[in-house]
This record gives C-alpha cells, sequence and structure tokens, in this order.
C-alpha cells in the first residue's frame, strides 16, 4: 500500500501547508505529548500572526515557548499558561491576545469542532469572567449555563507514539491528553511520531485516532521529552 503520508522531515511535512494568520491546533499538555519537531520546524518556517489553541504554551524556549519568544503566535486560545513567564509579559503588556478555557471546556471546544457540534451549553464559568460576553441560559434543571462554541484549526500539530504507514495512531499513556482532539479539530492533521510500522502492525483494538484523520506523518525517534518540573527524592543522611 501507499506510504504517500510519510515525510522525511518535520520540515518537509509541513510544507505548503502552514502559512500566515492561520488557526493551529497543537497537542500536548505542559510539555508532555507536544510535536517538539513539528513545533521547531514552524518556527524555522517563518510563519506569523498565528492563532495557536493549546492547552498552553510550553515553556521559555520550548515547545511552543519558542514561538512566543520568535513572535510569530498574536494570539492564544488556552486553560494553563502558568509555566511561561514570556507568555505573562506579553499578555499582560498587550503584545499577545488570550482566550482563556477552563480546560475541560477546550477539551470540549475541540471535540464539537471534530465531531460538527457548532456550540454546546456548559455550567463551568458561569457568572465569572469566562462566560463575559456570551450567550448564557437558564435550563429546567435549574441551573445557568455558558454557551461555548467548537474550536476548529487550518492545521492540526499532534505527537503520538507509534504509526502504520495509513497513519492509525497509538499514543503512550497521558501523553494522549489533548492529541486526538486537535486531530480530529483540524482541516489537515501532521503527526509526529517515535514509531513507524507496517500496516497491519497494530492491532485494531489498539488503535487510539484512525488514520482517517491523520494526512502527514514525520518520524522522531528520539524526542527530547524535557519535564517541566523534575523533583526527586532527597537521599538519605
Amino acid at each position: 500500500m501507499s506510504s504517500h503520508k510519510i515525510f522525511p522531515n518535520a520540515a518537509e511535512a509541513l510544507r505548503g501547508l502552514v502559512a500566515d494568520d492561520q488557526t493551529l491546533a497543537v497537542g500536548g499538555f505542559g510539555l508532555c505529548g507536544i510535536p517538539e519537531a513539528l513545533i521547531a520546524a514552524l518556527r524555522d518556517s517563518g510563519v506569523k500572526g498565528l492563532t495557536a489553541i493549546s492547552n498552553n504554551a510550553g515553556v521559555d524556549g520550548f515547545g511552543l515557548g519558542m514561538l512566543l519568544g520568535t513572535r510569530q503566535i498574536k494570539k492564544m486560545i488556552s486553560s494553563y499558561v502558568g509555566e511561561n513567564k514570556e507568555f505573562e509579559r506579553q499578555y499582560l503588556s498587550g503584545e499577545l491576545e488570550l482566550e482563556f478555557n477552563p480546560q475541560g471546556t477546550l477539551a470540549e471546544r475541540l471535540r464539537a469542532g471534530g465531531a460538527g457540534i457548532p456550540a454546546f451549553f456548559v455550567r463551568t464559568g458561569y457568572g465569572t469572567v469566562v462566560a463575559e460576553g456570551k450567550e448564557t441560559r437558564q435550563f429546567p434543571d435549574g441551573h445557568w449555563y455558558v454557551m461555548e462554541t467548537a474550536l476548529k484549526a487550518d492545521v492540526s500539530l499532534i505527537k503520538a507514539w507509534k504509526a502504520d504507514k495509513a497513519g492509525n495512531l497509538v499514543f503512550r499513556k497521558t501523553a494522549r491528553n489533548f492529541n486526538p482532539a486537535c486531530a480530529m479539530a483540524g482541516k489537515v492533521c501532521v503527526a509526529e511520531v517515535e514509531q513507524l510500522v507496517e500496516i497491519g502492525e497494530i492491532d485494531p483494538d489498539h488503535v487510539h485516532l484512525p488514520g482517517i484523520y491523520v494526512d502527514r506523518i514525520v518520524v522522531n525517534p528520539t524526542p527530547e521529552k524535557r519535564i517541566e518540573q523534575r523533583t526527586v527524592r532527597v537521599g538519605d543522611k
């Protein structure tokens, strides 16, 4: 079967896809499960004016934090941003737009985008800054709800552990996080993987994301996998 989805490196995988002023959905949670090579290639591409949908923006100098450093991102649609000083600086100085989301709401907005659901109502955020400017409605259960709209992206950049040549993906433990939802919310999806196997080598029952959602694949067998806060036990004295 054709392996037309396989690209030799991250730069080639992004060629012809990324452009100024696009909206990108980027998988990951902190530095766990982020498409490291694709983010670096995105930085090197020089595209700017980007809107990035991602749980957070990495850390200073790594992950999406690299793109903040080069001023390629104009807006973040995020949940948690506390690990990034440059993010804080740009936001507080008015240089960066920010659309805050409760974490579960962000996940559901992405899922809705991939499922073709234009909007949904959720209790989370009612009566807070999150609900400002949004429609609210009281339902028969007596509670008030906030209407949240779906999120869609021009391009999705995701990270998986293993792929076959048809693009069927397997994620590893918590590195799955936002990656499947980001993949489904994008018009085009590029997956960075550590292992590539032949079609048929992944048990169908073990596929986490079907290949129909994946358009391009690049192999990065040795990602850095940095740890945000490394904590070790103090040895006995």
